[in-house]
């Protein structure tokens, strides 16, 4: 959801990371991975066996950047040996991914589900792994989680694709209901 359609209020469960605004729920935990700039690119929901990963990028108005992306996507993982099958899901085309990885000696497969959402000048890139990339569904706290994303573009002039970089929130703690 673009920032101009819905704003966080004073919705407290409600993280303002800057470029993304997630609304936390319980059962759900929130990392914040750093790159080796020190920059933030991602937020990743955690719930039981699953994972969501969030990154926003700047896009032109046109729209179709998602369509550039996914067969960037495609070619990375025919280059690592997995296997990609483009399917029609609820926000469009997506990847259903398997890439091999090495798990303590043993050979396995990283299963993933991508999805592109685009709006006003950018694109969120939405990947859910582990059990949610092994059994996709359109339901689910990960799901319930991604319709609530506010992404928040902002003005000024990026390049096409630039990482919309997230920044930690002043305040760590939230409150949800229920709690």
């Amino acid at each position: 959801m673009d920032s101009s359609e819905r704003t966080p209020g004073d919705d407290p469960a409600s993280v303002d990371l800057g470029a993304l605004v997630v609304k936390v729920r319980i059962g759900l935990n929130l990392e914040l991975p750093v790159d080796q700039n020190d920059d933030i690119g991602s937020v990743v929901l955690i719930a039981d066996n699953a994972a969501l990963e969030l990154r926003a990028f700047a896009a032109n108005k046109s729209g179709g950047l998602w369509d550039e992306v996914r067969d960037d996507l495609i070619l990375e993982v025919e280059r690592l040996n997995g296997q990609c099958e483009q399917v029609d899901g609820l926000f469009g085309p997506e990847l259903h991914v398997r890439v091999p990885v090495d798990m303590d000696g043993e050979e396995g497969f990283q299963p993933s589900r991508i999805l592109g959402i685009e709006g006003p000048r950018w694109l969120l890139r939405a990947t859910f792994l582990g059990d949610a990339g092994l059994n996709p569904s359109d339901e689910g706290l990960l799901m319930d989680a991604l319709r609530d994303v506010i992404v928040v573009r902002g003005s000024e002039p990026r390049l096409l694709r630039e990482a919309l970089l997230l920044t930690p929130p002043e305040t760590t703690t939230v409150v949800l209901d229920g709690e």
